[in-house]
């Protein structure tokens, strides 16, 4: 047991998560393992279609059909998810762990005001009224940040700007104190000011309540302003993990090195950037041996001729290459 499970809030563990259409098999999470801590950040990091949507839907057992959980374990505070009655996950869901989606506008219901949408899950898990949950919708909007609460209680979400509907869609998963906050790109649509306020909310939202959140982004600036610890994700795998200023200052992987070299750099407007020549393979027919090997620079013979497991690099930085950058 490494030092991340042993005190973990969130252990998942060689979970596959697989589609079956027609006659293919989709492995969209294809035994990844990683663990959150109690009060930590961490992010999951990588290409469109990498698997990290997919994984947090496993967690919250959300995966929709014909996907389903093929293998694996998901311990959240001790206990196993995958064994739960579909009953039990819908007490979990919204008061032990809580997430946060992409787009606020869409997964807000428009026909209901913003009281009504964060109360009505202090009425279903704490048993208040609605006074009660009024009251504290009320106090929610003001622990996350939005002017005059009381009067924005009032307010239809199509009638506040792409911030404060993901500060609401915030306070509606923080309403019930839940131990995990999961948040599945939810700056994507919005622009840098607005992103930054989110980011910096978030780590002051850790640290007052002591929570554990897992960040799903591809945006390895946002993980270096706001995580702790990062996962590499790609084709399904982890590629790489550990600490995130070791992971972005010292990058093992390839693929991660890639990441960082397609990011534009301050003061250097001149320089070309660095895409990531191919493109991601079929998860119906992924290669052999290493995913990344048809797109990687350092790739030899070895890398497709087996599976290559991770490597521990010491200080919980493990990477999945035969040959990992110095």
């Amino acid at each position: 047991m490494t030092a991340a499970t042993a005190s973990a809030l969130l252990e998942v563990d060689d979970l596959h998560t697989h589609f079956s259409v027609k006659d293919k098999v989709i492995r969209a999470v294809n035994g990844i393992s990683f663990a959150v801590r109690r009060g930590e950040i961490l992010g999951i990091a990588g290409e469109s279609g990498a698997g990290k949507s997919v994984a947090c839907l496993s967690i919250l057992r959300l995966v929709p059909h014909p996907g389903r959980i093929v293998k694996g374990r998901i311990l959240l505070t001790g206990q196993d998810l995958l064994v739960k009655s579909e009953r039990e996950m819908r007490d979990l869901r919204g008061q032990t762990v809580s997430m946060v989606f992409e787009d606020p506008l869409n997964s807000l219901d428009p026909a209901f005001k913003v009281g009504d949408l964060i109360a009505e899950a202090l009425i279903l898990h704490k048993g208040l009224g609605k006074r009660d949950a009024w009251k504290k919708a009320g106090e929610l909007l003001r622990l996350v940040g939005i002017p005059d609460p009381d009067r924005r209680l009032d307010n239809y979400p199509h009638e506040l700007s792409g911030g404060m509907q993901q500060r609401v869609m915030i306070a509606i998963a923080l309403s019930c104190d839940p131990a995990l906050l999961i948040a599945d790109n939810p700056t994507t649509a919005l622009d840098v000011t607005i992103q930054i306020q989110i980011l910096d909310l978030v780590k002051q939202l850790r640290e007052r309540l002591g929570m554990g959140v897992l960040w799903i982004t591809h945006d390895l600036g946002v993980v270096a302003k706001l995580c702790d610890r990062v996962v590499i994700m790609y084709a399904g795998e982890v590629m790489e993990q550990g600490d995130v200023y070791a992971v972005l200052k010292r990058p093992r992987h390839p693929y991660t090195r890639r990441l960082i070299d397609a990011l534009p750099k301050l003061g250097r407007p001149g320089q070309r950037l660095l895409p990531i020549e191919g493109r991601p393979p079929d998860p119906a027919n992924l290669p052999a041996g290493c995913p990344f090997a048809p797109r990687c620079y350092k790739v030899k013979p070895e890398c497709a001729e087996r599976d290559v497991p991770l490597f521990e690099d010491g200080d919980g930085h493990v990477v999945r290459c035969l040959f990992p950058e110095e």
